[in-house]
């Protein structure tokens, strides 16, 4: 029988975080496979939108002070499966278009610490433009060490004070997923908490996410003077905590604050931090606060500590924005550490706009609403609930079935809207390694509007896109829409396609004898 073993660490330094970093290193962007790991609530055209919008203000801002020949670099840390910033860059784009005013250029950075999450959005289809456009470059960077950037795409490296604009930093689902010390405090005293970690006997052969599932973590107390010191570079907050909690376990971000302290560096300007997590700001929260518990998702994820990092850095004269109703599901906060940060005003107004007034966790919030009672919505409702989150694909493969039940009852109108939103959907769809079959999806509710051409083309990508022999039913549907499109020809070769798989298919039968009767 294999014994378990126990081994003590300080909190930072426990085997959590080495199998946090191999598990991510191993998988890459499989890791976001089927939500194995949750990106959606971080990453949707909704949040993006959001963030284009600030980024906006924010550009908008540089150039009313005459800064609009220098570059701005747009930062992402931990940018996982590529989806936020796909989405980001196409929604900031349409704003500048749009708007067509004089603005600062910008170059949107994707970093992550896997250089297999590297590979993959330098070879993603979707990222393509931006990357031939000069807009969008990567970089393998580590929370923990790294002092400089060094870019793929320009093969350019960015060192401290090489940026003349402020650098605006995206941080979401970060901050909870990076190494953090583990303090208590009790009757005014700090202590550190070791975690004991008790590993079964045959820990070195399982897998990173099963041996996560696998440990089990106790905590002992020690006092930590260290903290106290007049010296420690946080000692304002931690003597802040002394003060006002009692009895109360507080995760302490310090690679976080040296992590934006190193960043902060790389520009003459300060920076913009725009991130999301389930992370807590207000003080209360944390407050007789119980020891952690892991999140586990294949990887783990804990409280992110957004206390600390705003009390330090509006010590350091940052201006904090985070919403004054309590969060859900995620906290979204814009941190402004610039001279006079008061004067962005279109950055601030960007987030009481689409933060403050209703944001992505209100946004979060309907959905899983709206995801429990989709089939009792109307045509009008959906349409609505799609618009509002940016033509979303995963609310539409969730309700293709419901629209597809009323599409006798609808105006031509609202059939123009279903089409026009298939459309926006696609142009803005993130592909992903996972059993979606989004063309598909939409043609077979296309065929269903009797919009013959528009099935076509996604029927068509469907059966292009898929590695598996074709379902008849859908050879079927192509060849009606090529009979009604009068594609006599490609109506023969799909209908004796489908009769090849399926000798006995009734309706592709009768579509045979009708188009040899028309010869």
């Amino acid at each position: 029988m294999l014994e378990n073993r126990q081994q003590r660490f300080r909190f930072s330094e426990a085997p959590i975080w080495d199998l946090q970093r191999t598990y991510f290193e191993e998988l890459g962007m499989k890791a976001w496979n089927n939500d194995q790991v949750p990106q959606y609530i971080t990453s949707n055209p909704m949040i993006a939108t959001a963030y284009a919008e600030m980024i906006f203000g924010f550009l908008q801002d540089r150039a009313g002070n005459g800064d609009i020949s220098e570059t701005v670099t747009i930062l992402e840390l931990g940018a996982g499966a590529g989806r936020l910033a796909f989405h980001v860059l196409q929604k900031l784009c349409e704003l500048r278009d749009y708007a067509d005013i004089p603005l600062p250029p910008f170059r949107y950075v994707m970093t992550d610490l896997p250089f297999k999450n590297v590979e993959g959005w330098h070879n993603h289809p979707a990222l393509l433009s931006f990357i031939q456009q000069g807009l969008l470059d990567f970089a393998r960077f580590d929370a923990v060490h790294d002092t400089e950037l060094n870019l793929v795409v320009s093969g350019t490296s960015i060192r401290k004070g090489d940026l003349k604009q402020p650098l605006l930093i995206v941080a979401n689902y970060f901050f909870d997923s990076i190494p953090q010390e583990l303090l208590y405090v009790g009757e005014g005293q700090i202590f550190e908490c070791d975690v004991l970690t008790e590993l079964p006997g045959n820990f070195d052969q399982l897998k990173p996410s099963d041996a996560l599932k696998a440990m089990v973590l106790n905590y002992e107390y020690r006092r930590a003077p260290e903290y106290e010191a007049a010296t420690y570079p946080y000692r304002d907050v931690i003597a802040m905590y002394q003060q006002e909690l009692e009895d109360s376990h507080i995760l302490f971000p310090v690679v976080g604050l040296t992590c934006l302290e190193r960043l902060n560096q790389l520009s003459e300007a300060g920076f913009v931090l725009i991130t999301a997590d389930k992370g807590d700001h207000r003080l209360d929260n944390w407050k007789f606060a119980e020891p952690p518990e892991l999140i586990l998702h294949g990887s783990f994820s804990l409280t992110a500590n957004y206390h600390a990092i705003q009390y330090v850095l509006e010590r350091r004269g940052a201006q904090s924005l985070f919403t004054t109703h309590h969060y859900k599901n995620i906290n979204v906060g814009c941190i402004c550490m610039l001279d006079n940060p008061n004067s962005y005003a279109n950055t601030r107004l960007a987030y009481r706009r689409c933060i403050e007034r209703f944001g992505p966790d209100d946004f979060f919030s309907m959905k899983e609403w709206v995801d429990q009672h989709v089939d009792t919505l109307g045509i009008q409702q959906i349409l609505a609930f799609w618009r509002l989150g940016g033509y979303d694909a995963e609310f539409f493969i969730q309700s293709a079935k419901r629209i597809s039940s009323l599409l006798l009852d609808i105006s031509d109108e609202e059939l123009a809207d279903i089409q026009n939103g298939i459309h926006m959907m696609w142009s803005s769809y993130y592909v992903l390694e996972q059993r979606y079959d989004l063309a598909l999806d939409a043609g077979l509710l296309l065929f269903e509007m009797e919009m013959y051409e528009d099935a076509k083309r996604f029927l068509e990508i469907s059966i292009h896109a898929d590695e598996d022999e074709p379902v008849p039913t859908v050879l079927y549907c192509l060849a009606i829409c090529c009979y009604e499109l009068e594609l006599e020809e490609e109506a023969m070769e799909y209908t004796r396609e489908a009769l090849v798989i399926e000798p006995d298919h009734e309706e592709a039968l009768a579509l045979l004898n009708a188009l040899s009767e028309a010869e």
